[in-house]
This record gives C-alpha cells, sequence and structure tokens, in this order.
C-alpha cells in the first residue's frame, strides 16, 4: 500500500522501534512506516489501517508490536475473532497483561458476554493499572448490560474512581457509561446529572454527553443550513408552480383567442 513521502517511520514510539531491532535495516524501516499508517488512520479510516496492519503483519509476523498493532486494527473494523488471535499472539510474546481489557471486549463482540465476565475475575485483573483496571470495569458493566443484567452494570460502574472528582483521561467515559446504565434502569434525574459530569470532564470529545443531555432536556438542534436549502427548494418549487400555472393561463388564453 502507498506510504506518503513524508512519512519516515521515526514517527513511531521508541519501545516499538526497540522492537524492530531485531529486523534487518530496511525491513524493519517499511514495517515501521507501514505501522506509522496504522495509527494516523486508525480513527478516521479504520478500514486503510487494517489493510496496512497486514502489510506489516507479512513482514514481521514475530515482533508483538506488529501483532498488537494488527489486533487493533481489526478491532476497529469490528474483525473480533481475528482481532482476539493477534492480542493473544502479541500477549504470549511480551507476557504483558495490558492487553487484558481489549481481549475480554472482544469476546463481547463474538457474542460471548460470559467469557467476558469471567475474565474480569482472573488474576490478570490484578496486575492491570489503575487505567487498565477502569478499562476492565468499563468491558465488565457492558458485558452485564448484554446479558440483560442492568441494575448489575450500574452496581459495577460504582467504584472509587467513578466517586473521584480528579480527572483522568479515562474520567468521562466512565461518567458516560454509568448515566447510560442509569438510564437504562430508569434512574433519569441521577442519569442526567452523570452526563453533565461527564461532559465536564470530556476535554477531548471523546463522547456524545452533550447531544445526550439535550436529548434529555428535549432540546432539538436545527441544520440552519440543511433549513436554507429546504427554504431555497420550496422557494425554486413554488415559483415553479407559479410560472406553469401562468403558462397553462396564457395557453388558454390564446386557445379562447384563436376560437373567437
Amino acid at each position: 500500500m502507498p506510504i506518503p513521502e513524508d512519512v519516515t517511520g521515526d514517527e513511531i514510539d521508541k519501545d516499538v522501534r526497540q522492537e524492530l531491532l531485531s529486523l534487518p535495516k530496511t525491513l524493519a524501516e517499511d514495517v515501521a512506516k507501514n505501522l506509522v499508517m496504522v495509527a494516523k488512520l486508525l480513527d478516521e479510516d479504520p478500514e486503510k489501517a487494517y489493510g496496512y496492519s497486514r502489510v506489516a503483519l507479512r513482514l514481521a509476523s514475530r515482533v508483538a508490536a506488529v501483532r498488537e498493532a494488527a489486533g487493533f486494527a481489526a478491532y476497529a473494523v469490528g474483525k473480533y475473532s481475528e482481532a482476539l488471535g493477534e492480542f493473544r499472539a502479541a500477549r504470549r510474546m511480551t507476557g504483558g497483561v495490558e492487553l487484558w481489557p481489549v481481549m475480554a471486549d472482544c469476546e463481547r463482540g463474538m457474542g460471548r458476554p460470559e467469557k467476558a465476565l469471567a475474565m474480569a475475575g482472573e488474576p490478570e485483573v490484578q496486575r492491570l493499572d489503575r487505567a487498565g483496571q477502569v478499562e476492565m470495569r468499563l468491558v465488565a458493566a457492558g458485558a452485564r448490560r448484554d446479558m440483560g443484567q442492568a441494575d448489575a452494570a450500574v452496581v459495577t460502574l460504582q467504584s472509587p474512581e467513578l466517586a473521584s472528582n480528579a480527572v483522568h483521561p479515562w474520567t468521562a467515559r466512565l461518567r458516560y457509561a454509568y448515566a447510560d446504565a442509569l438510564l437504562e434502569v430508569g434512574r433519569e434525574d441521577e442519569a442526567r446529572d452523570w452526563f453533565a459530569k461527564a461532559l465536564e470532564a470530556d476535554q477531548a470529545g471523546t463522547t456524545d454527553a452533550s447531544d445526550r443531555l439535550a436529548e434529555l432536556d428535549g432540546v432539538q438542534f436545527t441544520d440552519v443550513l440543511e433549513d436554507s436549502e429546504d427554504s431555497e427548494d420550496s422557494a425554486d418549487a413554488d415559483e415553479d408552480a407559479r410560472g406553469g400555472a401562468a403558462g397553462e393561463a396564457e395557453a388558454e388564453g390564446r386557445s379562447e383567442s384563436e376560437k373567437g
């Protein structure tokens, strides 16, 4: 797949670069460039990111960072079984537990929430850092909801991290998930409060908390540009109709004149 000229491969994380040192220099450079493209496109064009990840995988399948990148690319396009296989391979290579929450979420994606919930109780969770444990809690709550256990999902999300006023990269998503779970069990007033708290913490705009708040408040947004276009279309249609009517009247007048 084409690599833009401004992509050198030097943009990758130093730890990944260290892993690539096991490869011949030219090969390492090619792999690095493809990994950069995966990272660049993962959010905006996951299908293309997946394509670049497959190239990197063909070039260096024995590098853990490549397997991990391939896993995230497959995950982004909904290929959960494939993603889980790549994450497992990366974990075998590194011995780490960082991928445990996303592996559990792959189980959810494959329609096995019970398996995801079981993973939430495994010893690996205790080895996760705080952010990883929050991610695991989010996955477990999602699994509860998949299984129709909405009240249990609410309880699962109740934690010191949720109660804290400190803002971390995961705070907005945790508050949002809690608000959404509350709404599902009919606790609308509380849900509104937590959507507001999620919005307050969502400096990066990772959630649609503002839209959910507006929906709860009964606010409807109008697309001014769309309305303007609709108005113009309506005006054109009216003018065409008037023109058509005038033409018909004129034709009728000529007809009557000819008869006379």
